[in-house]
């Protein structure tokens, strides 16, 4: 009942109060018998709340309004959890759209339908019961003591489902609202980048260098900032902070690419200069390897440089794709086409170096060549230490060898053995004796490896 409504009936109780006060007067004034024969209808019809049924009736007036009062503290106490956690499951719907997210949802709406059935009940037991009616009844107010216990322990009940549910929605409701607390400086990141990229694009073009590439790839990423610019509300918190990562990945990277391309111009002109003078001077050496190979042809037998014979013209033909892919290159700079320009510049650069290793290996099998001609026994020594050193580590805390390891270094004894003996008649084939040892010794120092690997392991 509210103040407005509480005044009406403090002007009812004092005239009341004055109405007993006269029939008193009135009954003092009559004869004695009149005075005894009229008290009892006097005290009957006085219709204060003091003469309702004693203090024991006022006991229950007051226990059926501390039921009122219970349950309207408990009814408060569900209304704002329920509309605390409708807030919780608003910001996961938001942003959760999991299976996990859509049952959460479920189940708040099955909880809302309880707490409106007992809030019903609630309200229907207050509108029944008038506990300021003067000639409330104490049977009347015991029900309604009672009616209002039960509607306020429902109440209590509900709001212990509702306290258990938000319990269980929190690894939910972190995640979240995590998710929201990243959103908006998501955004304000994927502008920021997006405005650098376009500033450092302005730089570039202002010194000259148009970055064609790099403003198409800019501009591709306009409808994605329209898209931010709408707003979580029309994408999805999630779908917004993927596209918002998205933005800013690609803004930062235009941004850098556009601050190095200036440098990367520069590389590129660098890079030119250094190539050309090198296949300039690979066609010098190119023009050495016929002398090299005429000499090997007239000192040494056929197996010692035949598959050296083809270097020369394969070194002219390599150098000349270089220099037209350098041409190419020299066009794709003129044309500020970066990409084009730096690939066929590897594609020269791949053309040279295989050049340079084939017009290498022809001096190179000739300073061989000579050296084991000249004295063998150095080659053959070096091998057969190689060997001895493995046998070592082999032997090395045994009594006898690993077979694993004993076997390959046996083989490679004999191989070694039989390599010498080639080395005997008119016409040695030394290059063959090379390509001999080197198989030796790379096969001691794999045994070599494998020891040790095995015993660091054992160690370990």
């Amino acid at each position: 009942m509210t103040a407005t409504n509480a005044r009406p009936e403090a002007g009812a109780g004092a005239s009341s109060a004055v109405r007993s006060g006269r029939d008193v007067l009135a009954l003092m004034l009559l004869p004695v018998p009149l005075v005894l024969a009229a008290l009892p209808a006097a005290f009957a019809g006085g219709g204060t709340r003091r003469w309702f049924g004693g203090r024991g009736g006022e006991n229950q007036r007051a226990e059926a309004q501390a039921a009122k009062d219970a349950a309207a503290e408990a009814f408060y106490e569900l209304d704002t959890a329920q509309r605390d956690l409708r807030i919780s499951i608003e910001t996961i719907n938001a942003v959760d759209s999991s299976s996990r997210g859509r049952k959460a949802a479920e189940d708040f709406a099955a909880l809302g339908r309880r707490i409106d059935e007992v809030s019903h009940a609630y309200i229907t037991a207050v509108d029944s019961h008038d506990l300021d009616r003067d000639d409330l009844e104490p049977a009347v107010a015991s029900r309604a003591r009672t009616e209002l216990t039960r509607a306020k322990d429902d109440l209590v009940r509900v709001k212990g489902e509702l306290d258990r549910f938000a319990q269980g929605l929190g690894p939910l409701l972190g995640s979240a609202e995590t998710q929201l607390a990243r959103l908006a400086p998501a955004v304000e990141r994927a502008r920021q980048a997006l405005l650098a990229a376009s500033n450092a694009l302005d730089t570039v073009r202002a010194s000259g260098l148009r970055a064609d590439e790099l403003a198409a790839r800019l501009a591709a990423l306009a409808p994605e900032l329209t898209k931010l610019n709408q707003g979580a509300g029309k994408h999805g918190v999630p779908e917004t902070l993927q596209r918002a990562d998205v933005v800013l990945r690609d803004a930062e990277a235009v941004r850098t690419e556009a601050e190095r391309l200036p440098e990367r111009a520069a590389e590129i002109d660098r890079r030119l200069v250094s190539l050309r003078t090198r296949a300039q001077a690979l066609t010098t050496r190119a023009g050495s390897v016929e002398p090299v190979l005429s000499e090997l042809r007239r000192r040494f037998s056929a197996a010692c440089w035949q598959d050296l014979q083809p270097v020369p013209e394969q070194a002219a033909v390599n150098v000349r794709q270089a220099e037209e892919k350098l041409a190419e290159a020299a066009k794709a700079r003129d044309e500020q086409r970066w990409a084009d320009a730096t690939s066929r510049l590897s594609t020269v650069r791949a053309l040279l170096n295989a050049t340079d290793e084939a017009v290498s290996a022809a001096g190179d099998r000739l300073q061989q060549l000579n050296a084991v001609a000249k004295d063998p026994q150095q080659e053959i020594e070096r091998t057969r230490f190689a060997v001895r050193d493995a046998q070592r580590l082999a032997m090395a805390g045994r009594h006898t060898p690993d077979p694993r390891h004993a076997r390959p270094l046996d083989d490679s004894v004999a191989r070694l053995e039989r390599a010498i003996a080639g080395l005997e008649g008119r016409h040695p084939d030394y290059w063959h004796f090379l390509t001999e040892t080197e198989a030796v010794r790379q096969t001691a120092a794999r045994v070599v490896s494998d020891i040790r690997e095995e015993r660091g392991g054992v160690q370990g």
